[in-house]
């Protein structure tokens, strides 16, 4: 029994070692996974931490300070003949704000936010971890393409940046900004920049100019009632507008009285009560129309471009960029000739002497823009004709709402001048200006017309230019392709275009999608005034800030586009295309010019791009919205608005001649030959009495009619065709005549009667 007792007990202690050694096992097993577990955890982690600093960080050193309340900005610009500094503008906010300090906001106003927005605003460190929590789960669960959950400093945040796309990334980078944010800035400070800041519609931003929209009130005068309506309204300012949907507006302002009675921001149920049973009666006070002052087109350029320049450097949203540089103390030196621009004012503001159009009432429209191609300043420009009324109308020389369809003008920068520079052209090399023309890059036969409907046969490139032949340019460019024209005008000369106008008609002809501006064509024009270096064209050089501080140097982007050779060959065509071509109205004598004209189709819009040793202009022509412009007396009212500015302008400056580089040699490029051709005219025994040679093109089809002849008649076919061949002597063509006069001496010579004449030139089979 006491044998049997040990035996059980070693095996139980064998079973208990055993388990002992498995759970030691699972012990180490699960101790292993959780190492895996912390290991891959703190490896994500660092992987997370590289993402945020790399992908997140855009934003989280938004810093309020940027946006002084207190000082305006003021544009400036140089006098050109002293150097004094001279005052153009001040800048004036374009919304109607009234600004107020933490202490001047009712709390009320503060509670009602906080109330419907941001519950656990004064407890949360920027983050409501609870709401963003219940966010993200709706948004993986649910499927839903929206995240929700933002706490007020959360969405001041995203009004500031104006960053407010619907991706996990920009939630994550709002989620870390705003934590940044709350350790920066204070509740108060978080919540006077967001009642100041958003939008409240109806241009109104900010709960002071609210009150006066909605209420004609201070906002120190609105009860709590009025208070919840307005508060109601930021969600969606086009859904709760107490204007024009009243009933929205009422339904969200009593869920707003309602959460503040729940959250003891309304202490009585009787204030409570009365707080809903208030009628509201709107009205806009006297204070919703300020007086601004009227800019110029050029200051006005200059906000905008200023503008831009902003958002990208700070990270903000257009809006926030307004503010900023309406009141954060800058001060911006434009590149404005005032010279030049009281020349351009001259001509522009004065409707009377305009060009005059016929068949309709509309006034035509023009904009103008004149740069100095070795620096990009835009020494001045107009938007319009006539006196500017009003800020933030159409510019049409800058903004993408004026661009309009270049015609023949793009054809320099689009073809001639890469064409050239890829040496497959010459100003000598000769291509057909025929109906028969193929384009090796087109299946469907598309060949464009010549504005004046006819064709004028082989030509070289500098005459194809100096006509204006579309044909030619279609054909240059199907040597050239579209692909590489594309990338030229994009790249090189930074135009902007679809990509639906990588294409014949758009590259050759000018017919661009959205069309381009002035600025776009004075800019690009540079290439050819500046030794093959395109300079951006821009409006300001320089801002500083109310201390003197450099914030940002505006300098000119340069790009090598072509060679200092191709831009003196193609300047030397542009100036016979200026002086003796379709642009020749833009000639101003002694001062040498040089430019390109365009016309689009049914002489919607009209354009001149030219330039003199000093400046580069870009003129375009045309009504806001297009129909045929038909001129009192023939011409280019592009061109003869261009010479009368730029005559105003180089009224005063030396004659000076376009600059020669050292090498000027091209290597010649084969065109199209012509090739000769005769036409015999010979009597039935033989003898020639009359032949005629002439040149065409190898290929083309001729159709060949016999003349009739006095004293005799044709044998046989009155017409032939010859398909003019490479080989001269296979290029001949006898008619046979019989005489049909009594004359004994029928081997005499005749001679054509003066109404009856030798062949005329042949044309080709249409």
């Amino acid at each position: 029994m006491n044998k049997l007792n040990i035996k059980q007990l070693k095996t139980l202690k064998i079973g208990v070692d055993t388990t002992a050694g498995i759970i030691a096992l699972i012990l180490r097993a699960a101790l292993a996974v959780v190492l895996i577990a912390v290991t891959t955890m703190v490896f994500f982690a660092c992987i997370f931490a590289v993402y945020v600093k790399t992908n997140l960080s855009n934003g989280l050193e938004l810093s309020l300070e940027d946006f002084s309340q207190s000082i305006s900005s003021i544009i400036y610009t140089n006098d050109p003949d002293t150097g004094e500094v001279i005052e153009l503008a001040t800048v004036e906010s374009a919304e109607y704000r009234i600004w107020l300090e933490y202490d001047e906001i009712p709390i009320d106003v503060e509670h009602a936010l906080v109330a419907i927005e941001d519950q656990r605003f004064y407890r949360h460190y920027g983050v409501d971890w609870y709401r963003t929590a219940g966010a993200f789960v709706t948004m993986f669960l649910a499927g839903e393409g929206t995240f929700g959950g933002s706490t007020i400093t959360q969405q001041l945040i995203k009004n500031l940046t104006g960053n407010d796309e619907v991706t996990i990334q920009r939630k994550l980078s709002e989620i870390f900004s705003a934590l940044a944010f709350e350790r920066k800035y204070s509740k108060d400070e978080i919540l006077q920049w967001y009642l100041n800041k958003v939008y409240f519609g109806k241009r109104a931003y900010g709960i002071a100019a609210a009150a006066d929209m909605y209420f004609g009130k201070d906002v120190a005068e609105l009860s709590v009632a009025e208070i919840a309506s307005l508060i109601a309204i930021p969600n969606n300012p086009s859904i709760f507008n107490p204007y024009t949907h009243p009933e929205n507006n009422k339904k969200r302002q009593r869920t707003i009285l309602s959460e503040m009675y729940r959250q003891g921001y309304i202490e009585t149920a009787e204030e409570y009560e009365a707080a809903k049973a208030e009628e509201l009666v709107f009205h806009q006070g006297k204070n919703t129309v300020n007086n601004q002052q009227i800019y110029t087109w050029f200051e006005e350029a200059v906000i905008d471009e200023v503008t831009a320049d902003l958002m990208e450097l700070r990270g903000i949203n257009k809006t926030t960029a307004g503010m900023l540089l309406s009141s954060g103390g800058y001060r911006i030196y434009a590149t404005v000739n005032p010279k030049v621009q009281a020349a351009i004012d001259e001509v522009y503001e004065d409707i009377e002497s305009l060009p005059k159009t016929t068949g309709t009432k509309k006034q035509l429209q023009s904009s103008i823009v004149v740069v100095d191609p070795h620096t990009g300043y835009i020494a001045g420009l107009s938007g319009g004709v006539g006196e500017k009324t009003g800020n933030r109308i159409l510019n049409r020389a800058t903004t993408d709402l004026g661009r309009r369809p270049a015609g023949s003008s793009i054809k320099p920068i689009a073809v001639y001048g890469p064409a050239m520079e890829a040496g497959l052209i010459t100003p000598e090399t000769k291509f057909d200006d025929s109906p028969d023309a193929v384009l090796t890059g087109r299946t469907d036969g598309w060949l464009p017309k010549n504005d004046d409907l006819a064709y004028l046969g082989l030509m070289d490139i500098r005459t194809a230019v100096v006509k204006s032949r579309n044909v030619i340019a279609a054909q240059v460019l199907d040597k050239l392709t579209p692909a590489v024209s594309f990338r030229f005008v994009t790249e090189k000369l930074g135009m902007e275009l679809l990509p639906a106008d990588e294409d014949y008609a758009p590259l050759s002809i000018g017919q661009l999608t959205l069309g381009t501006t002035a600025k776009e064509m004075a800019s690009a024009y540079t290439i050819f005034d500046n030794n093959g270096i395109r300079v951006e064209a821009v409006t300001y050089t320089t801002i500083y800030d109310r201390v003197g501080n450099l914030v940002f140097e505006n300098k000119p982007r340069q790009t090598v586009a072509i060679s200092e050779t191709t831009a003196y060959w193609m300047t030397s065509i542009l100036h016979d295309a200026a002086t003796v071509g379709t642009g020749s109205e833009a000639n101003l004598g002694s001062m040498p010019t040089a430019g390109k004209t365009g016309t689009t189709g049914d002489n919607k819009d009209r354009w001149f791009c030219g330039y003199t040793p000093y400046y580069v202009a870009a003129v375009w022509t045309g009504y806001d919205q297009p129909e045929k412009i038909s001129m009192s007396k023939r011409g280019n009212p592009a061109s003869q608005l261009w010479k009368r500015v730029m005559a105003k302008i180089h009224a005063d400056l030396p004659v000076k001649q376009f600059s020669v580089p050292p090498n000027i040699y091209q290597p010649p490029v084969p065109g199209i030959k012509e090739v000769g051709y005769t036409v015999k005219y010979q009597t039935e025994s033989g003898t020639i009495f009359y032949d005629e040679t002439k040149t065409a093109v190898a290929g083309t089809t001729l159709e060949i009619t016999a003349p009739t002849f006095d004293r005799f008649e044709i044998v046989g076919d009155k017409s032939q065709t010859l398909i003019v061949n490479e080989n001269e002597d296979r290029n001949t063509i006898i008619f046979i005549y019989r005489i049909i006069t009594q004359t004994p001496t029928p081997e005499i010579t005749p001679t054509p009667t003066p109404a009856i004449t030798p062949p005329e030139p042949a044309t080709p089979t249409p």
